[in-house]
């Protein structure tokens, strides 16, 4: 049976090694690694002289930006680098404790997993057996499972590495540094979301998640969460997790740790951010790290949250800055501030006049709009980027919000006001030409032209400046020879739109637009969406 590879790697016994080497090699100097390979993966600052409390964390590969990441001034002297998902071996650790620890000593920061525990204190021992000053403390800040003597390791170790390493740096001894990390690990609560598991390198992928579920509470190392709960969007999401939070924790000032487990994008990471500041549990939230991808499950599309209660001291350590590209800094929370537009920009709001039979029939077109989104989305998928429905339903609702502010009884300038209100609401290129569509109709109006030519005033417009004509696979194909027959009425209007749609699916090259950028294959037999909303909107004005 082939296997098609699925992963950007080389072989799988090579993908740490490799990973290492391109991680250091990228690092401008700042960073080395001891040779050993491959039994002995240690990751140094390049700078280290052990004149300070050294500070030794790791683990199994598959967290990246943990915990290599972190090495550097302020943060971890070494990090330990297992197999993937797999502890480092007692040589491993003892060769990096070996490497870094001087006079002051050394602190080992641990998760709570049983390889981790049991490799990283055996090779402590070894090393105390050297005479060296070797300390250990355990992270366990996963909240999921309650009932268990001792909670998993997440996220939250890296508050431990800030706050410590920070202490580190600033020459305090292995005992105070010792102490803080202690503290920090008592008072740090962590939580874990995930929409889909991750795919271990040359394994196959487990699909235990459901669509439209989410597992709540996971490790990350692919275990399974808690329980498995339905998954309504990001608002919901965050609320679960915020009430195992809540909880768990005390009602006083926190910073919280935002970090993205590997394959959730930007941009879910941000409506996650606004949905957890935007919470009650927010109010308490003064600082914030991230969000950012930290302490990841490889690609695991999901999301973790931790929190730590803020003193004045551990602020301090926590927003000096570091010149570390993992770190993504931490960072006062505030109020989204907006600014008046600049003069001229400001939208200047036409004087709003009823009128019952246009606002009827202009609610008739936009529900017609929303009623199509879903259609409209998957035929867009097909030769389009999937969002011709939701842009035109987005646009509709947009004008049903704005109804009550329009000059219905004043036609040219209910064109323009319309025109207006879509260029301010309606997203891409689609939302332009329909702006200037609906602002050239209107200076037709002004003229006195009747409805067929000002419409077409309107596209010809359209066409002057999208550069689109008739045959390019474009709502054109469907909305011009529709309106070149508006005055044998809408029976005729709505058979040429038909028409028009219908040979869209005949064109093998879309000369305009996402489609012009796919295959003829993949165009024919599709009708273009927005020739096919044109056509749907006549014919349910026609009903």
């Amino acid at each position: 049976m082939t296997h098609f590879a699925t992963q950007f790697m080389n072989k799988r016994e090579n993908i740490v090694t490799e990973a290492i080497d391109g991680t250091v090699m990228a690092s401008g100097g700042r960073l080395v690694r001891l040779d050993g390979y491959p039994h002995i993966r240690v990751v140094l600052r390049a700078d280290w002289d052990k004149s300070r409390v050294a500070l030794v964390s790791g683990g199994g590969s598959g967290h990246e930006p943990a915990h290599a990441g972190f090495v550097g001034a302020g943060m971890l002297t070494a990090a330990v680098c297992g197999d993937v998902f797999a502890s480092p071996s007692v040589d491993a650790v003892l060769a990096g404790i070996l490497a870094v620890t001087g006079p002051a000593g050394c602190l080992l920061v641990v998760k709570n997993y049983t390889g981790d525990r049991l490799n990283f204190g055996l090779a402590a021992e070894r090393a105390r057996a050297f005479g060296l000053k070797v300390n250990m403390v355990i992270v366990g800040d996963d909240i999921a499972l309650p009932d268990l003597p001792q909670w998993r390791g997440l996220a939250g170790t890296l508050f431990v590495h800030k706050i410590a390493g920070h202490l580190a740096e600033a020459g305090h001894d292995l005992a105070a540094v010792t102490e803080a990390a202690e503290r920090v690990i008592a008072g740090t609560r962590s939580i874990g979301m995930s929409l889909d598991t991750c795919t271990v390198p040359g394994s196959a992928k487990e699909n235990r998640i459901a669509p439209g579920k989410a597992e709540l509470g996971l490790g990350i190392h692919g275990e399974p969460g808690v329980e498995q709960i339905d998954f309504a969007g990001a608002e919901q999401a965050m609320a679960a997790m915020i009430e195992k939070l809540a909880a768990r924790t005390e009602d006083v000032p926190c910073v919280a740790l935002l970090n993205n487990l590997g394959g959730a994008s930007a941009l879910e990471m941000s409506v996650l951010t606004h949905e957890l500041l935007r919470s009650d549990l927010g109010q308490r939230i003064k600082l914030i790290v991230g969000p950012a991808a930290m302490m990841t499950s490889l690609e695991m599309r999901g999301v973790s949250i931790s929190l730590y209660p803020l003193t004045p001291e551990d602020e301090l350590a926590l927003c000096r800055d570091v010149a570390l590209p993992a770190w993504p800094g931490c960072r006062a929370v505030g109020p989204a501030v907006s600014v008046a537009l600049p003069d001229g920009l400001s939208p200047i709001r036409p004087i709003p006049s009823p009128h019952k039979a246009t606002r009827e029939f202009l609610l008739k077109c936009c529900n017609i709009m929303i009623s199509m989104e879903s259609d409209l989305n998957a035929l867009d998928a097909k030769t389009g980027d999937g969002d011709t429905g939701s842009t035109l339903a987005g646009a509709a609702r947009a004008l049903i919000g704005a109804i009550d502010h329009l000059p219905l009884a004043d036609h040219t300038q209910l064109y323009r006001a319309i025109g207006l209100e879509l260029s301010q609401t309606m997203g891409g290129s689609s939302g332009v030409l329909l702006a200037i569509f609906f602002a050239a109709a209107g200076d037709a109006a002004s003229s006195g032209l009747t409805l067929r030519d000002t419409l077409m005033a309107g596209l010809e417009r359209m066409q002057e400046i999208g550069g689109a004509k008739l045959g390019d696979r474009t709502m054109i194909d469907a909305l011009y020879p529709a309106l070149s027959v508006l005055d044998d009425g809408l029976a005729a209007a709505t058979a040429a739109a038909r028409k028009g749609a219908e040979h869209t699916a005949t064109l093998q090259i879309a000369r305009a637009g996402r489609a012009a950028y796919v295959n003829a294959e993949k165009l024919t037999g599709h009708t273009d969406p927005g020739a096919e909303a044109v056509a749907r909107l006549f014919e349910a004005l026609g009903s």
